[in-house]
């Protein structure tokens, strides 16, 4: 799951006293925040004056909102489950590519490790029809992504990985799109104390090196897609190299897809024919 993101001030209006409370709170996009705190609050100031504190305090705006924007989409959230990054959006883009290329059928799409379902959402957005499933071993987030993914059709299922999906699934999906969590553990102090101190270690503790869930999925993959199926991992851009190496040795080939625009790095894979 994602590394912190650089950010850079914003501009507007310095004499307005709520972004101006939120600045001295932290908060580097003060202007945008108080824009959308206000929005949010319509016309009652009670919960306008409650949504600023528990901002100030420094819960998570996505929180706070009870949504996130993503992809142009606004995705519901709760408090515990994962905020989705504006870097998976490369996730989704290359899934929904993906998918269109189905032509004779609607493609089956899974979203593993979906936290709040962004990523299925996004994709089902962008290409209307598919067969949408997400999966997550978190109860909360599953019934989050449920309210998220149930526009499209899609349907959401709590579980460890693979094992959460109808068996009536295996060798018959199209895309996998897993956002698995990677940064290593230790690397988890280092993260803003917005994700460390609010979301779910789970969604985010990859293990010693970062790549103990990804290897997993990697494992039991293969007898979940279709044969031309196509597995793609979100992972970040100096675990890339390694991401790749797991996928060619279970015998999927391995491409590294970037976009620097929005720091998305994802590995995609096709199995190999004749691997084991």
């Amino acid at each position: 799951m994602p590394w912190p993101e650089a950010a850079e001030p914003s501009g507007g209006n310095a004499g307005d006293p709520l972004a101006a409370r939120l600045r001295a709170a932290g908060c580097v996009f003060a202007e945008d925040e108080a824009r959308l705190l206000r929005e949010a609050a319509g016309d009652d100031a009670g919960r306008l004056e409650t949504l600023v504190q528990r901002r100030a305090e420094g819960e998570p705006l996505e929180y706070v909102l009870g949504w996130a924007e993503f992809g142009g989409l606004r995705i519901g959230v709760a408090p515990g489950v994962f905020v989705p990054r504006r870097r998976s959006e490369l996730l989704a883009r290359q899934a929904a590519a993906l998918a269109r290329t189905t032509a004779s059928r609607p493609a089956v799409v899974v979203d593993l490790c979906c936290g709040s379902g962004a990523i299925g959402a996004l994709v089902a957005h962008a290409v209307p029809g598919i067969e949408l499933y997400a999966a997550d071993i978190d109860p909360v987030a599953v019934e989050v992504a449920a309210a998220n993914i149930a526009a499209y059709g899609g349907r959401s299922f709590c579980g460890d990985l693979f094992d959460a999906l109808p068996l009536g699934l295996r060798g018959g999906v199209d895309v996998v799109a897993a956002n698995a969590p990677y940064v290593p553990s230790e690397a988890i102090a280092l993260m803003p104390p917005e994700a460390r101190d609010y979301e779910p270690l789970a969604a985010l503790d990859g293990g010693d090196d970062g790549l103990a869930v990804q290897r997993r999925v990697v494992a039991n993959a293969r007898e979940w897609l279709a044969p031309r199926g196509t597995l793609l991992i979100e992972t970040s851009r100096h675990q890339s190299s390694a991401t790749a190496a797991l996928l060619r040795g279970a015998g999927f080939t391995a491409r590294i897809v970037r976009d620097p625009e929005i720091g998305g790095t994802i590995v995609e894979g096709h199995a190999m024919k004749g691997a084991p």
